[in-house]
């Protein structure tokens, strides 16, 4: 029988207000996140996160960012401010998805399945995609047919997220309520993309 994933993308301190990259409402979207879980975890078959962690992604990182292709230093794997914001770590997800290790990797679905803070080399991250730890994978073990997804930022990596789940047949809906873009300007443009993509956006949250 099918079923509904729910994906958790990239709430991590690095994104949140006083990270490298903070969006504000980063950690209020957090939080409403954590309630969401608490009160909807039965609805779902699979709950993944996503994770920046970014070991040597080339041009994304620049010391003078143009901050549409290129980005101060954020999301540094093995640092603090990539793990999982405490809301979320305390939820006891089960699976992990880190991205981002050699490129710039705004969508979940080019991770990997890793629940360990490791660091990997080159190598290890390529054989680990090639053998399908991967969050599609991961969707079609647990015979999912519908994907929520919810995170930071709206702008970007939910965004792409989302668009790459419809790419690959599922219903999507976003939840406005939990998720915040980068800036209001291109929150908008972000939720017209979804829309014309067929994702449906939504709020979770009652009341």
């Amino acid at each position: 029988m099918a079923g509904k994933a729910l994906i958790i993308v990239d709430v991590q301190p690095t994104f949140c207000e006083g990270g490298e990259l903070g969006v504000e409402g980063g950690t209020a979207v957090a939080e409403r996140i954590a309630k969401y879980v608490g009160a909807h975890r039965a609805d779902y078959v699979y709950i993944a996160t996503t994770q920046d962690w970014h070991i040597e992604p080339g041009s994304h990182f620049s010391e003078h960012p143009d901050f549409v292709d290129s980005w101060p230093r954020h999301g540094v794997a093995g640092t603090p401010n990539a793990e999982l914001m405490p809301q979320i770590a305390a939820l006891g997800v089960v699976h992990h998805f880190k991205k981002g290790q050699y490129a710039s990797a705004y969508s979940g679905f080019e991770g990997i399945e890793d629940n360990t803070d490791r660091v990997q080399t080159r190598d290890e991250f390529a054989t680990m995609q090639k053998d399908g730890k991967t969050l599609a994978q991961g969707l079609k073990d647990a015979g999912v047919d519908h994907v929520d997804v919810v995170g930071l930022a709206e702008s970007h990596c939910v965004k792409e997220t989302a668009l790459d789940a419809k790419k690959l047949g599922y219903g999507v809906t976003v939840f406005e309520d939990m998720t915040e873009p980068v800036s209001a300007e291109q929150g908008v443009s972000a939720r017209k993309q979804m829309k014309d993509a067929g994702v449906r956006l939504a709020n979770g949250l009652e009341g």
